[in-house]
């Protein structure tokens, strides 16, 4: 307890830790819709997409997390029209944004003049290092991740669970899956900074898929993965801290974890909840 205190006390250590009650938000709301409608391909694809963004940035002298941002909306809006008949398109347009992002960052990140960036930071992200203009970007997301689910969140979830049938409700199911694609993004850049570019599909789709064997409404799933994704992230930054391993996939590997032991404990303890009633 006394180490705890003492890590406490540190500013750094403060700021990762409200990173990650941030993130948490993200990684469950949205991560929720990336499971519910296996987006989980695309978002892998739009986060190596904005790793080409935050090289372009980086080699014109801007905030790098700017050209994430740029890219990865611009790959999101792309991937929209890009459902339903021409499946197979997309699913070549994922790969060749997972590729040609990748490469088009390291290019530029090459070309930047002076000392290299560390890649290790961008692929594999490092929560030490957030800063509180970083926090602020994060709740200013998470605000309006919430005002928007506030909004429009019954279309949301309409196309989510069965497009043709919003369709047939009178739902622009085009805008509103693009609307989809676009939160997927900026969740991505936002959990960038956590776990990088390689992990960050863990962390959208590990709490939710830990809160599908624990709730059963899509509310009670969207709050039990927001739990679930505090408890990865701040019990992996533990851990992380006490292993002395880099905190991005300690995160993920307890999640995995968690995502083993529940796929062992829930569906018994459905069963043994199920029996009473049956008598």
């Amino acid at each position: 307890m006394s180490e705890l205190a003492a890590l406490i006390e540190l500013e750094f250590f403060r700021h990762a830790l409200a990173a990650a009650a941030l993130a948490s938000v993200l990684a469950g709301v949205v991560g929720t819709f990336v499971v519910l409608k296996r987006l989980v391909s695309i978002s892998g694809g739009v986060a190596h997409a904005a790793f080409g963004g935050l090289g372009i940035a980086y080699w014109a002298g801007f905030e790098p997390r700017t050209g994430a941002v740029a890219v990865a909306a611009l790959s999101a809006i792309g991937l929209g029209f890009l459902d339903g008949e021409r499946a197979r398109r997309q699913d070549a347009a994922i790969g060749v944004l997972w590729a040609v992002g990748m490469a088009v960052g390291l290019v530029f990140l090459h070309w930047t003049p002076g000392y290299a960036p560390d890649l290790m930071g961008y692929l594999f992200g490092d929560i030490l290092t957030v800063r509180p203009a970083d926090l602020a970007v994060a709740a200013a997301v998470d605000l309006g991740v919430l005002v928007l689910l506030g909004l429009v969140g019954r279309e949301l979830v309409a196309v989510a669970f069965d497009e043709e049938a919003a369709r047939l409700a009178g739902v622009p199911v085009r805008f509103y899956a693009i609307v989809l694609l676009l939160l997927v993004s900026l969740a991505v850049v936002v959990l960038l900074q956590l776990v990088g570019i390689v992990l960050v599909v863990a962390l959208l789709t590990i709490p939710p898929l830990v809160a599908q064997r624990l709730a059963r409404s899509l509310v009670g799933t969207m709050a039990a993965a927001v739990a679930v994704a505090l408890v990865v992230t701040v019990g992996g930054l533990l851990l992380a801290f006490a292993l002395d391993l880099p905190s991005g996939p300690v995160m993920v590997l307890f999640g995995a974890l968690l995502l083993g032991l529940a796929q062992l404990v829930a569906p018994r303890a459905v069963r043994a909840a199920r029996e009473p009633a049956a008598g």
